[in-house]
């Protein structure tokens, strides 16, 4: 009789985690088809980031556009360019410029946004629960973990559900650091010409520029 009620038991999880996963995957997926069709996109946004070893936390705003797999993003103190292959990492402060060539953990944790798309490649979903955004609209939670390799441990997308698109991420990584990004305003229909993902260094004069390629 045990027996069968620990198989009961371990059967019904399986049917609640697959079930998760499939809610969550369907959130993502609409997430993902809605910022295909939203033509690009310009987020204002406020992000907190912690270093729970060292308790070292940093808070700042800033703005990103997107369109397709390319990014610009502006920050106080750093501003980065995406074009789809090469990135510029520009630092205000030291008026440098790196240039490389990102990889798919480098990108997410740069711009978490990129897991909308990418997601199925390397990680496994599941639905969280429902919860209020920022804005006091209805939203679900899903959260994402690594199936292999990752520097990522954990990630939290907060989905709107009037649009479908994030109004909180919320990325943990292996070395302790914490990021929660908490987007304020979302314009879509921007459609950013492609010069706006690349460093423009006429925009930048006396800049060092370090290639990293």
């Amino acid at each position: 009789m045990m027996r069968r009620m620990i198989g009961m038991l371990l059967a019904t999880l399986c049917v609640a985690g697959s079930l998760s996963a499939q809610k969550a995957e369907a959130l993502l997926d609409k997430a993902a088809a809605a910022y295909e069709k939203s033509n690009g996109i310009q987020a204002t946004f406020a992000a907190n980031v912690r270093h729970e070893k060292t308790g070292v936390a940093e808070s700042f705003e800033g703005t990103i556009r997107m369109k397709g797999n390319k990014f610009a993003l502006v920050t106080p103190d750093i501003r980065t360019w995406y074009n789809g292959s090469t990135q510029w990492t520009y630092m205000v402060r030291s008026k440098e410029v790196n240039l490389s060539t990102p990889t798919g953990d480098e990108l997410e944790s740069t711009n978490p946004l990129t897991l909308l798309r990418t997601y199925k490649k390397k990680f496994t979903a599941s639905y969280i629960g429902a919860s209020t955004a920022g804005n006091g609209r209805m939203a679900d939670d899903v959260a994402l973990t690594p199936r292999g390799r990752s520097d990522i441990a954990r990630v939290e997308v907060q989905l709107e559900r009037s649009t479908s698109l994030p109004a909180r991420l919320t990325v943990t990584m292996k070395n302790g650091m914490r990021s929660v990004i908490r987007i304020s305003r979302m314009q879509t229909g921007v459609n950013p010409p492609d010069k706006t993902f690349s460093f423009n260094r006429a925009e930048y004069p006396g800049v060092t520029e370090i290639d990293l390629r």
